[in-house]
């Protein structure tokens, strides 16, 4: 159950990523500035650490499809647009308190959807995945009307 504790590891950057993000933008005073700084982190998260991981495990050089590259560049150039439309919505006066439940609610629905699409169930899915999605949006809507005033 180890990736348990990852992925709540996962769910609180990203939740903290929102508030964050939104606050760098304020105080920068630009929408741009906020996503260059993302990108600055991106790159140091996401190219220096693992140049340095496959580095040490000799691992750097080897194992590398170009499928498996476009598939994973794509998947990080969805994960940086993710980043822009959020800076946008902060620009157009979106505050963390709605943006993020949108997301965070609409992504898991959005994730489900295209991995049936990718990999089609054997069988039909159960009922209660319909009620599922419903349950996001009634709870997407609660948080967001009896979020706790600034």
């Amino acid at each position: 159950m180890h990736w348990v504790a990852l992925a709540l590891g996962a769910a609180l950057s990203w939740g903290l990523y929102g508030p964050s993000l939104h606050q760098g933008q304020v105080k920068l005073g630009s929408p741009f500035r906020a996503l260059l700084c993302v990108g600055i982190a991106y790159f140091i998260v996401g190219v220096i650490v693992p140049v340095v991981a496959l580095m040490a495990q000799g691992e750097l050089h080897k194992g590398w499809s170009t499928e498996g590259a476009m598939g994973a560049t794509g998947a990080g150039l969805l994960g940086a647009l993710g980043a822009v439309f959020i800076i946008y919505a902060f620009r157009a006066g979106g505050l963390p308190t709605y943006v993020m439940p949108l997301v965070f609610g609409g992504a898991p629905v959005v994730n489900v959807l295209f991995t049936m699409y990718l990999h089609p169930p054997k069988a039909s899915p159960n009922p209660l995945l319909w009620v599922g999605f419903l349950l996001v949006a009634i709870g997407a809507s609660l948080v967001l009307y009896f979020k706790p005033q600034s």
